[in-house]
């Protein structure tokens, strides 16, 4: 066990502990334990969530509820998450990111077994389905500020770090998509619910054995409000930081959410779920080329690098509105995948790298909610809207505002220009 003697930092350590951190810790070594056990309770919870839009999808089609269908639910799980998470980083920073991830996974697991068991008993009631992913949803939302809290902890080249864990979700999202689709195929969606409420317990023992270096301790004399207030001076503090989340409201609502919705909707009407799967796994096989450079790549601009990768994801609606054949929307959403995966990693590597870690798990929270709290409302709108105006017009809009948005970002001096931090 690697221990901070005053609470993470960085003074009054006893001397075999400081050792101890310093070969933890030192030179430019990742696959530590602690990053290692971090590495597999990230890998094995990010199998399940990449299966869980896919069956989502495919339930609520198969059950006759429509595209509107398929938007609720997917809003029902995304926006308790996104709505909960600043309370989340909170929690995190005063009770322990590790704590509290573990708590997450026990919910999760709770709640996603009755899922699973409410699929395997019969055809559900439309409102039981949308509840129980609202509550796997909040349960989730003490889970993420603990991944941006606990990174820089146990790496120390930061940006690498990040870039591994998303090259892992980028396997994830190959493997699990594929295996979904291919249990839809030959079994019922409670199956695949079921496993995804497996690896929580498999992320939730990971992290119990998982030792960071800082104790994560509460601050005496703090209170939850003044947590949250404080959080809020450091976020908007940093203009860098709430210019990119409220130019990501205009891109959820508008590309991300009708892509989400339309997009996998109109590609299981059109071509069947296996295909989902499988284009949404050469969606991971982007991600993976997209991590793979920003392991490589360290331009000093991270921002600007970020948001030029970031029109790639033009091709991902463009190819569903064409009407283009499963092989050709697997290309187009593969460079999509690799550049959206490069400006996540420089993005989150931005965050974890300026930001003091006291404050990391609040103002990532802020970031996180913010940044989802409008994919919900896209979602939810879509099919409505796409029943009005058509499902090919939306999606071609949905293609254009990528392409806005990246010029968005790049129009804001604070965003362009900002310097990548060591890390």
């Amino acid at each position: 066990m690697i221990i901070w003697a005053d609470g993470g930092n960085g003074g009054g350590h006893l001397p075999g502990e400081r050792v101890a951190v310093l070969e933890e810790r030192g030179g430019q070594r990742l696959w530590t334990r602690g990053f290692s056990l971090f590495f597999a309770a990230r890998s094995t919870s990010l199998l399940g969530d990449h299966m869980l839009p896919v069956v989502i999808s495919a339930a609520m089609i198969h059950g006759g509820y429509g595209l509107s269908g398929v938007g609720y639910a997917l809003a029902a799980h995304l926006a308790p998450f996104a709505i909960l998470m600043i309370f989340g980083g909170v929690l995190s920073d005063r009770f322990g990111a590790r704590r509290m991830m573990i708590i997450s996974d026990v919910v999760r697991l709770v709640f996603q077994s009755l899922l699973a068991l409410l699929f395997a008993l019969g055809a559900p009631e439309l409102w039981q389905v949308l509840v129980l992913l609202a509550l796997v949803g909040a349960g989730g939302a003490t889970f993420q500020p603990g991944v941006a809290s606990i990174t820089p902890q146990i790496a120390r080249d930061v940006q690498r770090a990040n870039a591994t864990l998303r090259v892992s979700e980028s396997i994830m999202s190959v493997v699990a998509p594929s295996l979904a689709g291919l249990l839809l195929a030959v079994s019922e969606p409670w199956t695949v619910f079921a496993i995804d409420a497996a690896t929580f317990a498999a992320s939730g023992a990971c992290l119990f054995l998982l030792r960071l270096p800082g104790g994560g301790a509460r601050v005496r004399g703090s209170t939850f409000r003044l947590d949250l207030v404080v959080g809020w001076r450091e976020f908007r503090s940093r203009t860098w930081l709430w210019a990119v989340i409220v130019i990501w409201f205009v891109w959820q609502v508008t590309s991300s959410g009708p892509t989400l919705t339309l997009g996998h909707s109109t590609i299981i009407t059109l071509y069947g779920a296996s295909a989902l799967g499988l284009i949404m796994s050469a969606l991971g096989v982007g991600n993976l080329l997209g991590g793979l450079a920003a392991m490589r790549i360290k331009p000093g601009r991270p921002l600007r690098a970020g948001a030029v990768a970031l029109t790639c994801g033009t091709l991902m609606p463009l190819g569903v509105a064409l009407g283009w054949p499963p092989v050709a929307l697997a290309v187009c959403y593969a460079i999509g995948g690799m550049g959206m995966t490069f400006w996540v990693v420089m993005f989150h590597t931005s965050v974890q790298t300026h930001v003091p870690q006291e404050f990391l798990g609040r103002v990532h929270a802020y970031d996180a909610a913010g940044s989802l709290v409008m994919k919900p409302v896209g979602q939810a709108l879509a099919g409505p809207l796409a029943l009005v105006l058509g499902t090919v017009p939306l999606l071609f809009a949905a293609s254009a505002m990528v392409l806005v948005v990246a010029a968005l970002l790049l129009a804001v001096p604070a965003v362009r220009d900002l310097a990548r931090a060591d890390g």
